[in-house]
């Protein structure tokens, strides 16, 4: 517990204690002082919160209900009553402010990943502590074992271990080499690492986590809206009803004590803290619960549209696939194959795709960047070029055609890169990509959760696409698409929605960001996708997995049945507990089970989202 829960229990324990101590036979002037202590000591901060309010124009509150009515019960001689409702309203608001602490625990968790320091490497080797932000691109930091790594860049020497837990949730240390990427946020294991800086630290991607984590609170759900908006009609009314009832039946010949006596039970059993504590609870249990596995939701909002998801559209490098590309065969025409990969690789020295680094790394050579000029790239089909001072196109059979070249298809599944010189067709090469290992799995568990269509979207060639699909048993594949034709085919199968079925895309490329912020719901690989997809997207993996689309629509199908199951309980119980009360069948103890019972029931019920539910 917390320092201020801590000195609550204490009050509870306090006043609970003088509580029952009335209920001795002690005189009369001493059991009613023991009365007031036990209501001063347990409720003082309700009553001056009710006048605060009151006073600035908030009325209608929680605070201001338990004023009324408990103070309207000790004003009748009803001493015992009015503490113990006191008395369980702040048990009950003590157990909220633990179970919002231990949703929140899994969330702030992911706040200790902010690092303190980064090692600036000065002259001569020599190190210096400085704040994170004071680092620039391109300087060289050293982290020790044990240190955050406080900045994204590359390593420049050394080998360790990384633990990448608080970022993806993977219990399994990454082993790191010089030349890897390393990232923000993960705890250097064993070895001393030299790393240079990519990026400054408000574009680095711990601070991106933080800053997602931060505002997820801020994007409500329907259902957390509809709460709000019901609690400021509801508190007013029954308010009204409780004046009407004590003030119109005694003018109709009641007796003005019991009508008293049950308008005030009546504002016991309305206060909606039930709804108005357990369904936003419930919203930050499933965020948090995600948040475990690596998986960042921006916001209730998304949490819950997330549980509509019956349609699940990827992209296919990057998503499904590694992005790991290696070249498999290189067909020449006229030309040699050496010379054929030299004039690849040569033109595609300046693009950082997976496919130009794989051609690079195939070539094997150190490139003369002066060797190509008049770089102009194409999107979605290539580049064109001087290599040498000839005219270079290197891409696709569309930019072949486009150009009037005449070209011819490879035998070999991948991707065919193809290759034209001074206007003549001199060869392609074949590059493939490797299945992400779980991507079998995230396609099986998908449509065992009811996930009726899934679909592939890429821009490569079609015999490549068709035998991913095949092998990941996909429903749909569209192939050699250029960005704008992925926005016309999501906006395609945006329009065969049906109900309340909703549209997930996952990707990872920054030509992934318009259909991520098309479709219903954008889905990012946050691990090594481009900035502009995962802040585009409305949920960020945090450890590229496929298989975690599963497990994040779980979480938001049991956060959303839960929500639901809190509502319902908590409607029907008050519901039935108020015409109960208005006729005079209800006891302030009743009133008490409905108001705090019930709400300590919901609240139960809402920590259950922080638990994961498992997908098969």
């Amino acid at each position: 517990m917390s320092r201020k829960q801590k000195k609550m229990l204490v009050r509870i324990l306090i006043s609970a204690a003088l509580w029952i101590a009335c209920y001795f036979p002690i005189p009369q002037p001493g059991s009613l002082v023991l009365y007031l202590i036990s209501y001063a000591v347990i409720g003082w901060d309700v009553l001056w919160k009710a006048i605060r309010n009151i006073l600035r124009g908030q009325v209608f509150d929680e605070n201001f209900l338990m004023a009324l009515a408990t103070v309207g019960a000790m004003g009748s001689g009803e001493f015992g009553e009015g503490v113990a409702v006191m008395l369980f309203y702040q048990t009950g608001e003590l157990f909220q402010s633990y179970a919002v602490g231990r949703s929140r625990k899994s969330i702030a968790e992911l706040m200790d990943i902010r690092p303190d320091y980064a090692n600036l490497e000065k002259d001569e080797g020599a190190l210096e502590q400085v704040s994170p932000e004071e680092v620039q691109i391109g300087q060289t930091i050293v982290v020790k074992p044990g240190e955050r790594v406080p900045l994204d860049g590359v390593i420049l020497s050394g080998e360790s271990s990384l633990d990448t837990k608080a970022l993806s949730g993977e219990s399994m240390p990454r082993s790191v080499l010089p030349g890897d990427d390393v990232v923000s946020g993960c705890v250097n294991l064993t070895g001393l690492l030299r790393v240079q800086v990519t990026r400054p630290f408000g574009e680095s991607t711990v601070n991106k986590i933080l800053e997602l984590v931060e505002n997820s609170s801020s994007k409500k759900a329907r259902a957390e809206n509809f709460i709000s908006k019901f609690a400021r009609y509801y508190t007013p009314a029954v308010v009204i009803a409780a004046v009407l009832m004590c003030v119109m039946a005694p003018l109709l010949g009641g007796d003005f004590s019991e009508w008293f006596h049950r308008a005030l039970t009546f504002l016991v059993i309305s206060c909606p803290c039930a709804l108005v504590i357990s369904i936003p609870l419930s919203f930050f249990g499933g965020i948090g619960g995600a948040s475990k596995c690596g998986i960042l939701v921006k916001g209730g909002n998304y949490l819950e549209a997330l549980a509509d998801v019956d349609r699940v559209v990827f992209d296919k490098t990057g998503t499904l696939t590694r992005g790991v590309f290696n070249v498999t065969a290189i067909h020449p025409d006229e030309i040699s194959e050496s010379r054929l990969l030299e004039i690849a690789a040569v033109a595609e020295s300046y693009s950082d795709h997976p496919i130009a680094r794989s051609l690079r790394e195939a070539y094997g050579v150190p490139i003369d960047a002066s060797r190509l000029s008049g770089l102009k790239e194409l999107s979605g089909r290539g580049l064109s070029g001087l290599v040498d001072g000839q005219a270079v196109l290197v891409g696709n059979d569309r930019l072949m055609e486009e150009n009037g070249i005449h070209w011819h298809p490879c035998h070999h599944v991948g991707t065919t890169v193809h290759v034209a010189l001074e206007g003549r067709y001199v060869g392609h090469i074949v590059i493939s990509d490797e299945i992400k290992p779980d991507a079998v799995q995230a396609i099986s568990r998908l449509k065992a959760m009811g996930i009726r269509k899934t679909v592939m979207l890429t821009g490569d060639a079609k015999a490549t696409g068709e035998d991913v699909a095949k092998r990941l048993g996909l429903d749909e594949v569209y192939t050699q698409l250029l960005p704008a034709d992925k926005v016309n085919r999501v906006e395609a199968l945006l329009s065969e929605g049906v109900g309340r079925g909703k549209l997930a895309f996952v990707g990872d490329g920054i030509n992934d960001a318009p259909v991520l912020s098309r479709s219903d719901i954008g889905i990012a690989m946050g691990g090594m996708g481009s900035d502009a997809a995962i802040e585009a997207a409305d949920v960020v993996l945090m450890d590229d997995q496929p298989s975690k689309i599963a497990t994040a629509i779980a979480i938001a199908r049991k956060t959303r049945r839960i929500v639901y199951e809190n509502i319902v309980f908590a409607l029907g119980v008050k519901a039935v507990v108020l015409i109960l009360g208005a006729m005079g069948m209800a006891s302030m103890w009743a009133a008490v089970f409905a108001d705090v019972g019930v709400s300590f029931i919901a609240i139960l019920n809402a920590t259950r989202a922080l638990k994961v539910p498992q997908t098969k």
